[in-house]
């Protein structure tokens, strides 16, 4: 990146920062837009089949949503970093401003605990597919009104004009947390220029609302982009970085195993599941065995679709009702995909391993890292397959979508690969490099068959 546009990014990062106003007005605009989407289409009757985006607020909502806000969200991680959580997200606004005024706990150290992202992750992403939450407004509703108003009340008991919620219980925050590495922009901190103007240069206290320790910050995992730290002590600015420096710089003892376990088992595995179940001939083939065995055998309850919606979806006037026995396969095929994806990448990624001596597990761990380009991609291809089926509704064309689905697979596949190699640098000589490499491509080729199947056989675009 040029100089000048170094000196570009450098500006706006102080513009963030002294423009605290607009960005708040940007950050109620969307609070105020994010509600109406919500609720609205709550309170009103479900759309007919011929609706369109353009003549019912449901649908259009179903657009904003699902068919661009969560699958662009998901791919401006890897272009911004976290911008999204700290200009935009309702959920940082909604919670900081609770803890303004709030209790100002400290934050308890099980609130802390390092499995929260990939089992926040988890269990809103299977719940949401139990719910439907994809095509009913009332689910949207139930999902992300929840998660907003559970953030609020985290808010308000803890912290103090921070987003202890967003640090540490978001559902997506582990997954922006690992995206957001590969950010080819970063606010970097020059150590020795914030050093040497300590006591020189008069200091305005900075509210990191994350609470990232700023003077020691080296990445963009925990960092919203906010920008209120641009130009502190003269120390830190925006500046440009290559997108696989903070892959490639880390360090294998300091690599989390719950990091590893949130990319392969969490954005990989389970997210793979919940795109596949409703697609999979296997689910259905499963559904008919089970339900033969229930029908035979009982017990004759797991054939009730009596659940409320609010557990199962549930809505007989577009004939769209799960059993118990339909929530229990669902729940059941996403957690076997997960299983044996996830143990199948974490093994490859074990004989990679190899090629280091004794302990080794540390490795496996810093190996996961390189899958997160492939991993975004994926989510990215996964939820814009809504955009696609909403698009399809409105009678766009669409010709250019298998192609496109290729490429990104291709370019993720490629990117981990490429990774993969530069990691293995230090793996010993040239042979042990290429053998562990061949390994971990296996991990990528695992990762490609499993979206392929889904995208190219399964659930292809006509």
């Amino acid at each position: 990146m040029s100089a000048e546009s170094a000196t570009t990014l450098s500006r706006y990062g102080l513009w963030l920062a002294r423009h605290r106003r607009a960005v708040r007005a940007v950050q109620w605009s969307v609070v105020a837009i994010y509600a109406a989407l919500i609720v609205v289409p709550a309170l009103l009757p479900l759309p007919p089949d011929d609706a369109r985006a353009l003549d019912n607020v449901t649908v259009l909502a179903q657009w904003a949503f699902w068919g661009l806000w969560w699958p662009f969200v998901i791919l401006s991680m890897f272009l911004a970093g976290r911008t999204w959580c700290g200009v935009f997200c309702p959920e940082g606004t909604l919670t900081e401003a609770a803890s303004r005024f709030g209790l100002h706990r400290a934050t308890p150290r099980w609130l802390r605990w390092g499995g929260w992202p990939f089992t926040a992750f988890a269990l809103t992403t299977v719940y949401g597919q139990l719910v439907s939450v994809y095509q009913y407004p009332k689910a949207v509703l139930l999902v992300l009104g929840g998660s907003t108003l559970a953030a609020i009340a985290v808010g308000f008991v803890f912290g103090r004009e921070k987003r202890v919620w967003c640090r540490h219980l978001c559902p997506v925050n582990g997954v922006f947390n690992v995206l957001a590495r590969m950010a080819p922009v970063h606010f970097r901190v020059d150590r020795t220029r914030w050093a040497a103007n300590v006591g020189h240069i008069a200091i305005h206290p900075v509210n990191c609302a994350p609470m990232v320790r700023i003077r020691r910050m080296t990445g963009n995992a925990e960092c919203h982009m906010c920008g209120r730290c641009a130009g502190h002590l003269d120390a830190v600015a925006l500046s440009p970085r290559s997108p696989n420096a903070e892959v490639l710089g880390l360090r294998a003892e300091d690599a989390s195993a719950w990091d590893a376990i949130l990319i392969v088992a969490g954005v990989i595995g389970v997210a793979m599941g919940a795109f596949q179940w409703s697609a999979s001939p296997w689910f259905v083939q499963a559904k008919l065995v089970a339900a033969g065995f229930v029908v035979d055998h009982g017990p004759a309850w797991l054939l009730s679709d009596r659940a409320p919606w609010w557990v199962l979806t549930h809505y007989p006037e577009v004939n769209d009702v799960f059993t118990w026995l339909d929530g229990a396969l669902i729940v059941a095929y996403i957690a076997c995909v997960a299983l044996v994806l996830s143990a199948s990448v974490f093994a490859l990624l074990w004989l990679a391993a190899r090629a280091w001596p004794a302990p080794r597990a540390r490795q496996v761990w810093r190996l996961s890292h390189a899958l997160i380009p492939l991993a975004g991609l994926g989510v990215f291809l996964g939820l814009s397959s809504l955009t696609v089926s909403l698009a399809k509704a409105e009678g766009l064309w669409l010709a250019w979508v298998p192609a496109a689905r290729a490429g990104l697979l291709a370019l993720g596949a490629g990117w981990s690969g490429y990774l993969f190699w530069r990691m293995l640098e230090a793996a010993g000589s040239t042979a042990r490099r290429a053998g562990a490499w061949l390994a971990c491509c296996g991990a990528v080729a695992a990762i490609v068959a499993s979206w392929s199947i889904l995208f190219f056989v399964w659930a292809p675009v006509k």
